[in-house]
């Protein structure tokens, strides 16, 4: 293991010409084919933390590693299981065994940990040291749960040979080959990994569509075109038609907005109330103003925002059902979501597993609509006529959520309830989430991977938080939970998602919001762009 060295920090201006200089250098390769192509630039305001797949558990270094790196299996933009590393795989009939068939045509990228600094072929002992790595305790990764309590305890991992690749369950789980599809999952090299150690995170070796150039912590990242990538488009072209992709970080989105206004960046996704009217009009379409210059895509996006209620304590009003299910029949979601988000989402009228999965299915699992009356009767079947009575109810939220717990707390006051909004810090709110010392919450779950089960997991009782932030119990959602995971008749497991969702419904232990949708705006020269409900801005097919 090398050395850690500490990262040497640049002058920004001499970052932004070393920048500028690599994505020119890059866009004049030679071959007549990439003359129209060019660098693609892009702004995430949080920072980068690492370009090791292993730790991408946030959106900004899950968009970055997948520049870089590739998993076995991927998701299209319908969110089906398609090839990628392995070419083919199979499954056995009790559902423990899955056999891969590996690609033989896919290099790792150039680098100095390689004989000769040239990049070696993949294979399937590749594929075993990743998974294992991500297992390893003595540096335990983010990424290490998706194989936990899954996996057999002995040969979990296994090289058939060089192109083939076996992976042993314990138990079957449906959701497995989604998994796989998960940044976590990228094949790396030993060579990388042991020469680089815990510095692999600024010195990333993949298979992908771009490779590592340069990264400014704070500043910058720049990724070029992987001549030896393995992927065509369907004229045969090879992919990523994109020379150069370059990430700032600015943090102030107002100022990444006037960026992107400005054909400084070629891409801009998010919404904020400092200039979400300057984007969009009260009905969630572009400004007539900007269509000529921008084009937008809102698509579904597996998020469902909601407020939790704590479901084990012994005191306080949510303890009693009526009055959550007149929380939830209390508000109108349509309203909040024109008022405050012009438009972007879908309310949250079928469950808890959002709009945009497989599964959803609003007319078989009907859930809560606007109505006023019904929750004003369910008050007074509880013993609270128009709220006379019942104890103030405290709602904990961030500040970048204020505004809508305050929407919310007045649609609720007009009935009669008395709801006080107690704004916290977001470290400081997940903290009591965890410790079960929030009762009632704002929170959003986002998948990990496009299967219910990644959402319906939120209410299994054998959870501790997180998931289970509501600490929810109820023995017939655990039968079906149980069940859903080992179904391999995906109908059959659709329906049983769905009598779960009936049981959140009628028990309410949370106020269902709304179903989240994406807001992506580009550049009419991008042409391209990924449209999918799990948010991956994946590049290789992008052009400009």
């Amino acid at each position: 293991m090398r050395d850690h060295f500490l990262p040497r920090v640049y002058p920004y201006g001499f970052v932004l010409f070393l920048i500028t200089l690599i994505c020119c250098q890059s866009c004049k390769k030679t071959t007549p084919e990439s003359a129209h192509r060019s660098s693609f630039r892009y702004n995430q305001h949080n920072p980068i933390t690492s370009l090791d797949p292993a730790f991408a558990r946030t959106q900004n270094n899950i968009w970055a590693v997948d520049c870089m790196f590739n998993s076995l299996v991927q998701l299209d933009d319908s969110l089906h299981v398609k090839p990628c590393l392995a070419s083919s795989w199979d499954i056995s009939p009790d559902g423990l065994t899955y056999l891969f068939q590996l690609r033989r045509d896919v290099y790792f990228h150039d680098d100095p940990s390689f004989p000769g600094g040239k990049g070696r072929n993949m294979n399937a002992r590749d594929v075993v040291y990743s998974f294992e790595r991500l297992l390893d305790t003595e540096w335990p990764k983010p990424g290490s749960w998706i194989f936990k309590d899954r996996i057999a305890a002995d040969s979990a991992f296994t090289a058939v040979n060089d192109s083939v690749f076996c992976l042993r369950l314990k138990t079957p789980f449906q959701p497995m080959l989604q998994i796989l599809t998960m940044q976590y999952a990228s094949i790396v090299p030993r060579e990388a990994c042991e020469l680089y150690g815990r510095d692999f995170r600024r010195h990333p070796v993949g298979t992908g569509p771009f490779r590592f150039k340069i990264w400014a912590e704070n500043q910058a990242l720049v990724v070029v075109r992987n001549e030896r990538y393995f992927e065509k488009d369907n004229n045969g072209t090879p992919l990523p038609y994109l020379d150069a992709v370059r990430t700032s970080f600015i943090t102030d989105r107002k100022t990444a907005f006037l960026e992107f206004k400005q054909g400084k960046l070629d891409y801009f996704f998010g919404l904020e109330s400092s200039y979400i009217n300057e984007l969009l009009t009260p009905d969630g379409d572009l400004q007539p103003a900007l269509a000529e210059q921008f084009v937008f895509l809102k698509n579904p996006y597996l998020n469902t925002e909601y407020l939790g209620i704590r479901m084990d304590s012994t005191t306080g009003p949510l303890q009693q059902k009526k009055i959550r299910q007149a929380l939830n029949y209390g508000i109108d979601r349509v309203q909040m979501l024109r008022l405050l988000r012009n438009g972007v989402g879908r309310p949250a009228t079928s469950g808890f597993a959002p709009y945009g999965l497989p599964s959803f299915n609003d007319s078989l699992a009907p859930g809560y609509r606007y109505d006023p009356l019904r929750a004003a009767r369910l008050l007074a079947e509880a013993g609270f006529p128009q709220g006379r009575g019942l104890p103030a109810i405290t709602l904990l939220c961030n500040a970048d959520y204020l505004d809508l717990c305050t929407f919310l707390a007045r649609q609720w006051n007009d009935l009669g309830l008395d709801v006080r909004i107690e704004s916290t810090e977001t470290a400081l709110l997940r903290e009591r989430m965890r410790n079960g010392q929030a009762p009632f919450f704002r929170a959003s779950w986002i998948a990990d991977y496009p299967d219910a089960e990644s959402f319906l997991t939120c209410f299994y009782s054998k959870n501790t938080a997180p998931p289970n932030y509501t600490h929810f119990s109820n023995r017939a959602f655990d039968r079906l939970y149980e069940a859903a995971l080992g179904e391999t008749d995906t109908d059959k497991r659709y329906g049983l998602y769905r009598s779960m969702e009936e049981i959140l419904i009628e028990e309410a232990p949370v106020v269902f919001l709304f179903y989240d949708e994406t807001a992506q705006f580009a550049s009419r020269q991008v042409q391209g762009l990924p449209r999918n409900a799990i948010n991956l801005l994946s590049l290789k097919r992008v052009r400009k």
